[in-house]
């Protein structure tokens, strides 16, 4: 989701494999430098680490954190792509998927001493439901959630829905100790606010400096119910350094572990680099270019057409040089919804007629503005190639780069424009935080910036959770139908490609895996030097 945002309002560059979650490897086998103290994982990203501290809220960069702190009932697996166990063992749906029961481990303590049970569980998702925040709206089929006794979780739905896919989100679903502060829900609020968190996982947070270089250090929680081994980190430290070339030289210096953002040139040198090793894994993550359908010369479908017809979708794909593949519809490989073979071929002269049919050519020119990421360099490689092409035919593109939250604000209560360029993943993983989020019509434009208002498309948006838990096929023609009905008879968008992670990391460090479900994330308790 067009959520992370970097120092320069860029998102980290993801991306995809075939089969999800699959991804490569390489490394010399050599060990780099020897950094500060090989008890610590030094994590370099370019941008701030925390923007919200409330686990019910956070909905944004800190998800590296804390998915290291916090944990929640399920966890996905993108490599098998099965719900897997985490503070609970097992669940299990009524016949009419109405109900499911979770029974939790009875093993779990919160960092605060506080015993986790189901009365524990039921406070937080209670609370994050409450708070109707980030990430809240996946609970929406919720009617109710009962603890009958200490290992028992019960959710009571008012529509069939997967509550086991839901709870293994990445954000909204982080079960938390909700008393940490006292009984007073407000004192709650500021607690944190204050940097303080109240997880299971197996860091704790030791240090926060809101701005600064080394932002954030997390340190093991020797009581974590998941144990640890000889070889694993104590210390994590999040660096936040916003030059790409920078970062790679302290990971060649042994100064830090592993450079989250890499542009194509400086993984090409580090794949053969001794002592560093390299990942290239799938994502879930998209670019897509929103056309206004509500206003403005691209509420006429003909011109939406035609910036689709003009858009060279093939050649954007190869200029990404490996950082992106094709997309095939708005949903990527991996998830229910996927494979909708939605692709548009570059065509001038098919554009030049519909322009002309709607009224634009010679004597009529034709005038576009477009918003997008400043800093954001293969959004920048897709501005000037459109504006180039559609030039071609005779349309001027006003491109505009800006800031994420300007960009936003301003599609949202501003002057809307014709094109908003944004990236989006899904909470969980599921494609349906596309189309909840993106296409389903609202009276006030939230991430809907195309501004689509179609009653046929809410309606089958609507019924994708409960087709979801109950009727796996019957879910699957919704989404290809939907695809077809948004990205080609509507044309409100154009789905550019489909990041890719390309990552460098120490090649002593063992055990380091993607998993675009989880975007941004190193699970460290997994690593060990």
């Amino acid at each position: 989701m067009r959520r992370i945002l970097t120092a320069t309002g860029a998102v980290a560059v993801l991306a995809l494999v075939a089969a999800c979650g699959g991804g490569q490897t390489r490394g010399t086998g050599e060990t780099a430098a020897a950094s500060s103290s090989d008890d610590t994982f030094t994590f370099v990203t370019n941008t701030e680490i925390v923007t919200e501290w409330d686990p019910a809220l956070s909905y944004s960069n800190e998800i590296r954190a804390m998915e290291n702190v916090y944990e929640s009932l399920t966890w996905y697996d993108a490599a098998t792509e099965t719900v897997e166990p985490r503070l609970a063992t097992a669940w299990e749906p009524s016949e009419d998927g109405l109900t499911w029961t979770f029974t939790l481990r009875d093993d779990v303590t919160f960092h605060t001493g506080r015993a986790l049970d189901a009365t524990a569980a039921k406070e937080a998702l209670d609370r994050t439901i409450a708070k109707a925040g980030g990430a809240a709206y996946i609970w929406d089929a919720v009617d109710s959630i009962e603890a009958p006794d200490a290992t028992t979780l019960v959710f009571h739905l008012s529509y069939a829905a997967p509550v086991d896919l839901i709870a293994s989100s990445a954000y909204a679903a982080y079960i938390y100790d909700t008393r940490a502060a006292g009984d007073d829900p407000a004192a709650l609020d500021a607690w944190f606010a204050e940097g303080n968190e109240a997880g299971t996982g197996p860091y704790t947070v030791d240090e926060w400096a809101s701005g600064q270089e080394y932002e954030l250090t997390l340190v093991a929680d020797d009581d974590y119910w998941g144990g640890w081994t000889d070889g694993q980190y104590s210390t994590v430290e999040y660096r936040v350094t916003p030059q790409t070339t920078t970062a790679w030289q302290l990971l060649q210096n042994g100064e830090v572990d592993f450079v989250e953002t890499l542009n194509p040139e400086i993984f090409d040198q580090a794949e053969s680099t001794d002592g560093i090793a390299t990942s290239e894994t799938g994502s879930f993550q998209n670019l897509l270019a929103l056309y206004n359908t509500a206003d403005g010369p691209m509420a006429d479908v003909r011109v939406r057409r035609a910036v689709q017809l003009a858009t060279d979708t093939a050649g954007l794909v190869d200029a990404l040089n490996g950082s992106g593949v094709a997309a095939q519809g708005i949903v990527p490989d991996g998830l229910l919804g996927s494979g909708a073979g939605i692709s548009t071929e570059q065509d001038l002269d098919a554009a030049r007629d519909l322009l002309a049919e709607a009224g634009y050519g010679e004597g009529s020119p034709l005038t576009l503005t477009l918003t997008y990421a400043q800093g954001d360099d293969n959004q920048q490689l897709y501005v000037t190639l459109l504006t180039s092409a559609l030039a071609e035919i005779g349309v001027t593109l006003d491109a505009q780069p800006l800031q994420w939250n300007a960009q936003w604000d301003q599609a949202r209560t501003g002057d809307r424009q014709d094109v908003f360029v944004m990236y989006w993943y899904p909470d969980y993983a599921d494609a349906y935080s596309w189309f909840v989020n993106v296409f389903h019509s609202s009276d006030e434009p939230y991430f809907n910036l195309s501004y689509l208002a179609d009653p046929e498309v809410d309606a089958l948006i609507d019924e994708l959770p409960a087709l979801t838990a109950t009727d796996a096929d019957a879910a699957q023609a919704a989404y290809e139908q939907l695809q077809q009905r948004i990205e080609v008879e509507d044309a409100a968008v154009s789905t550019l490609w489909v990041d890719t992670y390309q990552r460098a990391f120490r090649a002593d460090v063992q055990g380091y895996a993607d998993n675009p479900a989880y975007p941004n994330v190193v699970f460290v308790h997994e690593l060990s030097r």
